[in-house]
């Protein structure tokens, strides 16, 4: 037995040993924020997930850049602070993809509506310990049935934007419109990742980034660049009762169950597979995760900003391309304030000419972090319930209607003993 185990084994209650300096030291460590590229290049991961859908809202439903960027920055920074770990920080994908569907009907007003209403269901559910009450329904396999879920739909809406024959979100031809140029700049970066996922001097996320822009301004994105600095027109919103019922009818209900299910209870569990023995873990609980969702949605509402939440994808595309503390939040939510508030326009135009191909890549590189977690599971009735609610998500417009009968069936499975 070597002399550092004898002293650790002996040493009375107390004292100090090598193995409490070293416990100390990882507490010590977790806690460190860092800022550097690895954690820069990690920061930048989701950028994939959070783009398209606030892009699209900004151009159709006709949101303020400012406003969006600055209430996105805001919230990266308390969560960066707050959580110690990169937690994310999306656009509602239900509200989103409905407002953008319908932007006659969804306007400013009613997306702020939603975001105040979102916020006041929140508090009210995490405060009153509602949350963690219904966490408690979401098992271990319908936990990953909705990584596994919201994983394919990451590969397969990634694949989509890669292949896509538009190469700006924007709609706008760029030059050689007339060859596969977006598909052909999604396999380069593909390959560009691939080759750099690991590599330290030349993060890959950061590689993919800035041969996406050169990209995009040689195409033809140019000409989408507005020489505007300062912040655009940014003001609160006052909604009638008609947009708070528009809301609250066509954006909150849709988007419930996938909060409660993805950005509450599976974020909670992706943080505990992806930083097992982390302490910071204890502030990574569902209930917590609705608290500060709730906080930060009451002035988006108010701004008529995008309605914001955690996510399971967003985690797995930080941590993915390297993100390993709150670091890489706060450093994307700085860069999002410098937008929204030096920038403006510039700023705005300079990311909406990236080329889709080269969020598809940030996409694919999400999902494939996520679908791997369900090799987790033991049995095949965890198996059963995983990839049913997979199947039915998939199949169906709304997810929640995938939670339900996966939660219904893997309870009757459990109470009734059935064996598959």
């Amino acid at each position: 037995m070597s002399k550092r185990l004898n002293d650790e084994i002996i040493s009375p209650p107390g004292t100090d040993s090598s193995l409490q300096s070293e416990a100390q030291n990882v507490t010590a460590d977790s806690r460190r924020l860092k800022f550097d590229r690895i954690e820069l290049a990690g920061a930048f991961g989701d950028l994939g997930t959070l783009l398209p859908i606030v892009v699209a809202m900004i151009f159709i439903n006709k949101l303020s850049p400012s406003s969006v960027f600055l209430t996105f920055g805001l919230f990266y920074l308390v969560s960066g602070y707050y959580f110690r770990l990169p937690i994310p920080v999306q656009p509602l994908k239900a509200v989103g993809a409905i407002a953008i569907a319908y932007p006659a009907v969804i306007t400013e007003s009613v997306i702020g509506a939603s975001g105040i209403i979102f916020s006041v269901f929140l508090l009210v559910f995490s405060l009153s310990g509602m949350i963690d009450r219904l966490a408690k329904l979401f098992s271990q396999a319908v936990v990953r049935g909705i990584q596994l879920t919201l994983g394919l739909i990451f590969l397969k809406k990634g694949i989509e934007l890669i292949v896509n024959k538009d190469i700006f979100m924007s709609g706008l031809q760029g030059k050689f419109s007339e060859y596969p140029v977006n598909l052909i700049i999604g396999i380069v970066v593909f390959g560009l990742v691939l080759l750099l996922l690991d590599n330290k001097r030349f993060p890959a996320a950061l590689v993919a980034l800035a041969v996406g822009i050169v990209s995009g301004i040689a195409l033809g994105g140019s000409s989408m660049l507005t020489l505007s600095f300062g912040p655009t027109d940014m003001h609160l919103i006052n909604p009638s009762m008609g947009d708070y019922w528009t809301a609250a009818i066509m954006l909150i209900l849709p988007q419930i169950p996938l909060t409660i299910g993805n950005a509450c209870v599976g974020t909670a569990d992706t943080c505990t597979s992806l930083f097992t023995g982390n302490p910071q873990l204890r502030k990574a609980k569902a209930g917590k995760f609705a608290f500060s969702m709730g906080l930060m949605n009451l002035p988006a509402g108010l701004l008529g900003a995008v309605p914001m939440c955690h996510g399971t994808g967003g985690l797995a595309a930080h941590f993915r391309f390297g993100a390993r503390t709150g670091g890489a939040p706060i450093m994307i939510g700085v860069f999002f304030i410098v937008i929204a508030l030096v920038l403006g326009e510039l700023g705005f135009s300079l990311l909406a000419i990236i080329p889709q191909s080269v969020l598809g890549v940030l996409l694919v590189f999400a999902g494939l972090e996520l679908c791997p977690l369900l090799r987790s599971l033991k049995t095949n009735e965890e198996y059963f319930i995983a990839l049913l609610i997979a199947g039915i998500a998939l199949a169906v417009p709304n997810m929640g209607w995938a939670f339900a009968v996966g939660i219904g069936t893997d309870i009757f499975i459990r109470k009734m003993k059935i064996k598959i």
